[in-house]
């Protein structure tokens, strides 16, 4: 029976701060947005007037729908607040 000595592997030490560094650049890419123009947008200009005139959020919802763009008020308070009103 001979005696063996466990191979020693021959391995880079461990470089935490460019695994973070990668970690940190994965994230980036993953949570980067890619959204698609909002149909609101093409009101900018009449919706932020309104708003500022005082119309509320669900104003400005019934004031799309008459314009057969159908939203849900959430979505006119998050487009508001998006610009800094609200």
């Amino acid at each position: 029976m001979t005696n063996r000595l466990p191979r020693q592997h021959h391995r880079q030490p461990f470089d935490a701060a460019g695994e973070v560094a990668h970690l940190k650049a994965d994230t980036q890419a993953r949570r980067r947005r890619r959204r698609a123009p909002s149909r609101l947008d093409r009101h900018t200009h009449e919706l932020l007037a309104l708003y500022d005139a005082g119309a509320t959020v669900a104003e400005l919802q019934r004031w799309l729908a008459a314009r057969r763009v159908r939203v849900h008020q959430t979505t006119v308070g998050r487009w508001l607040r998006r610009r800094g009103c609200g």
